[in-house]
């Protein structure tokens, strides 16, 4: 569970939701305090139980770098609405709601995606679908298959303690202490109970199937030969940082490890984590045409 920073948003960013042939998107939306934006938008996308506040503490940067940049709840999550069919939740049908998001949001431009942790997994689809019309590709703290490592064993005792206790029982008997013991200041505790609750049941359950269960598609996603960006934190507890080093040579991908960071770099280290985004974006951009 990623723990933003802060809830206030910064100058130039708004709420915002994105109308697609599929369903209404919740969305965060920042655009550069002065001027307009000049280089091509950028989409960001959340990982498991996390919401587009993750990318808060990024906008900004971001932004002044003369781009539109939007994230988004996916389908099911905090302030998205979606169904009780778990087929809606796979990463299939979630990578389908991201290539309707990133044609809205791009309008006819290339849009670069990112991808965060199950996001990651999800984006992959819509890279490898090939319907998106992209400009570059970032895994941020994701990896080739199903999650590995101490969160594997989180996401595991959480999908056995759903459908047992039900959320009050998870949160308050697990989620909350942890949150606690990690000093998480009591407005963002606040925050982080509101958007579990807010969150489809039926989606957390197979979300969290498909974050464990998910294949190896790298052999896939490097046939389709998309500027792609793996960055993660050094000390990440997700994907090993091992193994994605190893994913960045399977896809001979731009490699990028933030110091200090774990497995949330847009919260814990967020100026370099921004810096590292708009280099790749610009040096994508300089070998693509414009349209």
């Amino acid at each position: 569970m990623s723990t933003p920073r802060f809830l206030t948003l910064p100058p130039g960013v708004r709420e915002q939701r994105i109308e697609t042939p599929v369903g209404t998107f919740a969305a965060l939306e920042a655009l550069p305090v002065s001027g307009v934006p000049e280089r091509w938008p950028a989409l960001l996308v959340p990982g498991y139980t996390g919401s587009k506040e993750d990318f808060i503490a990024i906008f900004q940067t971001l932004a002044q770098a003369g781009r539109r940049v939007v994230a988004i709840d996916m389908r099911g999550q905090y302030e998205t609405e979606g169904p009780d069919d778990p087929a809606a939740y796979t990463c299939e049908a979630l990578g389908e709601d991201i290539d309707q998001v990133a044609a809205a949001v791009g309008a006819g431009e290339p849009v670069h995606l990112v991808g965060h942790s199950f996001g990651g997994l999800v984006t992959r689809e819509a890279v490898i679908g090939g319907a998106t019309k992209l400009a570059s590709y970032t895994l941020m703290s994701s990896g080739p298959a199903g999650i590995t490592g101490p969160r594997e064993q989180a996401c595991r005792a959480m999908l056995r303690e759903l459908p047992e206790v039900g959320l009050e029982q998870l949160w308050t008997h697990r989620l909350e202490p942890e949150a606690i013991v990690a000093g998480v200041p009591d407005d963002i505790l606040a925050f982080l109970r509101r958007r579990l609750f807010a969150n489809s049941l039926t989606g957390l359950v197979t979300m969290a199937q498909q974050v464990l269960d998910a294949p190896d598609r790298l052999e896939d996603l490097r046939d389709v030969g998309m500027p792609t960006l793996i960055l993660y934190g050094e000390h990440d507890d997700g994907w090993s940082p091992s193994s994605q080093a190893e994913m960045a040579k399977r896809l001979d991908a731009d490699c990028v490890v933030v110091p200090g960071a774990l497995h949330s770099p847009a919260v814990e280290a967020p100026e370099t984590t921004a810096h590292a985004l708009t280099r790749f974006w610009n040096q994508a951009e300089q070998h693509l045409p414009h349209t």
